[in-house]
Formats: structure tokens, sequence, C-alpha cells
């Protein structure tokens, strides 16, 4: 895609609005599924607050690993974006014609 300025415009994803409500329901269902699992389960309360620690840790630690996957992608876009422009600004620059005197 080309820009009135000649440039090239990236075209970004999109996420459309039913995805996100399906993802964040989704997530909401396991996650009171399985706390509503971890009340009744009949176990000792020990046995139970530890079964939630695993849950609230592999909770965390996927939040985390969305975040850190996201940032990389984000990342090497930005350092691709850099780059085009750089060959950009070469091709542009460059004159195939140019003769050393």
């Amino acid at each position: 895609m080309v820009d009135d300025s000649g440039m090239s415009k990236s075209i970004q994803p999109q996420q459309t609005a039913a995805f996100y409500a399906q993802a964040v329901a989704s997530f909401g269902i396991s996650l009171t599924a399985m706390t509503v699992a971890l009340i009744y389960l009949p176990a000792q309360p020990w046995v139970r607050a530890f079964l939630a620690l695993g849950l609230l840790y592999t909770v965390t630690s996927t939040v985390v690993l969305c975040k850190v996957v996201r940032d990389r992608q984000e990342l090497s876009d930005v350092t691709t974006r850099v780059d085009q422009a750089r060959l950009d600004k070469l091709l542009t620059e460059h004159d195939p014609f140019k003769v050393d005197s």
C-alpha cells in the first residue's frame, strides 16, 4: 500500500470485537470453573490452597509470557520498519547515472 507521499504503509493486523470477546469470555469461564472446582474439591484445606497457588502461578506466568511474546513481536516490527526506512532512503539518494569525475 502506498500513501500520498510515496512511502509504503504496513498493513496492521486487526482483531475483531467477537474474537476479543471470545478470548475474554474463555479466560473468565476457565478461571471461574477452576476456582469453583478448587472450592468444592473434597480435600483438606492445605491441598486446596496448594492447588489454588498453582493455579495463580499458572495464570500470572501466562500473562507474563503473553506480554513477552507481544513485546518481542513489536520490537521485530519496529526493527523491520527502521531497516525499510534506511533502505528507502538509500534507494532514493542513489543515482545510477552519476558519473564520478
